[in-house]
């Protein structure tokens, strides 16, 4: 008998071995794969000519309504950079960027560069570590998911133009993944949306799933920006708020523009002109608010807060009248999101449910890769591409004008130009199916 559990301990401690080991090996070969993806990176950018991949150019923006904080407030929301971009962030965005506005141009590009490189893998530190992975298997994981997400046309595009997208993401994350007993809970999201007003919509995600105490905190939090905002900007304060400036999607360049991957913007090229899509959008917004806040709360409360967040997320991207093609760097926690899934399958003998969930992340990594801007062209950059691009556009579109090439699309132009708005319907129409799933097992058990 004591023969007997002596092989047992010592079969038990070489598999635990075999296993370290293999989490090393794992680990190391995440390392060299997160360190190829960026050096790719760095050596397609010094391939190229300066600000062909790295324009900065919204960070432009942010520095310049920085300065006019300082300077010329009165002239906040009336100034143009070119004709339809103006600064639309909040008074109190305003204000954080008229201390960045105080560094030298070459800190600040390098700073906001590294600082949004450095919050993919952080972001899927937390996303994987919300999900119950742990340890080395973890940091693995965080390690490959910002690999690849660093390769994707929403991320690249937010390190070119210089955008704050992925550290708002990160602080987002951050504040979900949270534990409920943390009094500051929400104060993220609160934060996030009094720069930019979208993260608003995980405000009535938190009131549905039941998390009133973190709504509140978030609620706090946005209005406290917003006083900030008053009081060292009143009169841009009162211009942004009191006379619906927030409102007019249009202050920041085309609804219409291929960039614009939101449900407005696809039904504006769909039909000609924003004026004719509004009607169809709002009925759309409202039915796909509903569902998808509907669908988050459901998650959330089966226990999947993380799917729940995720697909709050997803929700904002598709009701936002404005998503441009960097906001979709959300896909990165929903990669995350969608490998878990297969796992989970996996270790409960799902073969098919397992193959079926890693086919859907290949399919959804594909369409948005950062491909090269012409497969035909030696000299495209591997930057700037992704397959919506593949569809023709006008640059830097403003207004409704019948020859924008955006509103004569046909065919594969169709789908190649809306093409990630499409994968973010089909990956809705998961959630919602899950959701459904979910709460009809909840209603089954409560019977």
């Amino acid at each position: 008998m004591a023969q007997a559990e002596l092989i047992r301990a010592k079969t038990a401690r070489i598999a635990a071995s075999r296993r370290r080991r293999r989490r090393w090996l794992v680990l190391v070969f995440a390392l060299a794969v997160f360190a190829a993806a960026n050096l790719a990176y760095l050596a397609d950018i010094r391939g190229h000519q300066p600000l062909l991949l790295l324009s900065w150019f919204d960070l432009s923006v942010y520095n310049h309504g920085g300065l006019l904080a300082l300077h010329s407030p009165a002239t906040l929301y009336s100034w143009q950079l070119m004709p339809g971009i103006k600064f639309t962030y909040t008074p109190f965005a305003a204000l954080l960027f008229a201390g960045t506005s105080t560094l030298p141009w070459t800190v600040l590009t390098t700073l906001v560069t590294i600082t949004s490189v450095i919050a993919v893998p952080l972001t899927g530190w937390l996303t994987f570590g919300a999900l119950g992975w742990r340890g080395m298997r973890r940091l693995s994981a965080a390690l490959a998911l910002a690999a690849v997400a660093l390769w994707t046309e929403p991320v690249q595009r937010a390190l070119h133009l210089g955008q704050v997208e992925l550290l708002l993401m990160l602080l987002i994350v951050w504040d979900l993944c949270q534990g409920d007993n943390r009094r500051w809970k929400g104060a993220g999201i609160g934060l996030a949306a009094g720069i930019k007003l979208v993260p608003l919509i995980f405000i009535p995600y938190l009131l549905l799933a039941g998390k009133l105490r973190q709504a509140a905190v978030a609620t706090a939090s946005f209005v406290v920006t917003t006083v900030i905002g008053f009081i060292f900007l009143p009169k841009d304060s009162a211009s942004y708020w009191f006379t619906g400036y927030f409102l007019h999607p249009r202050n920041t360049g085309s609804v219409g523009a291929l960039v614009n991957q939101s449900m407005l913007g696809f039904l504006t090229r769909l039909v000609g002109t924003e004026s004719a899509a509004r009607p169809v959008w709002e009925i759309s917004c409202v039915i796909i608010a509903v569902l998808g806040l509907a669908a988050a709360a459901v998650l959330h409360r089966s226990g999947r807060p993380v799917e729940g967040w995720v697909a709050c997320a997803l929700t904002g991207l598709l009701v936002s009248p404005i998503s441009w093609d960097h906001h979709w760097v959300w896909i990165a926690p929903g990669l995350a999101l969608i490998v878990d899934a297969a796992v989970r399958a996996g270790r409960a003998g799902q073969t098919g449910l397992r193959a079926a969930w890693y086919a859907l992340a290949a399919v959804v990594l594909l369409l948005f890769a950062s491909w090269p801007d012409r497969l035909w062209n030696a000299k495209a950059g591997l930057l700037q591409g992704g397959l919506i691009n593949y569809a023709p556009s006008a640059s830097f579109p403003s207004g409704d004008n019948p020859a924008y090439r955006e509103y004569h699309w046909h065919g594969l132009q169709l789908i190649l130009g809306n093409l990630e708005l499409l994968v973010g319907l089909g990956l809705f129409v998961v959630v919602i199916v899950v959701a459904l799933r979910l709460f009809r097992s909840a209603r089954l058990a409560t019977r």
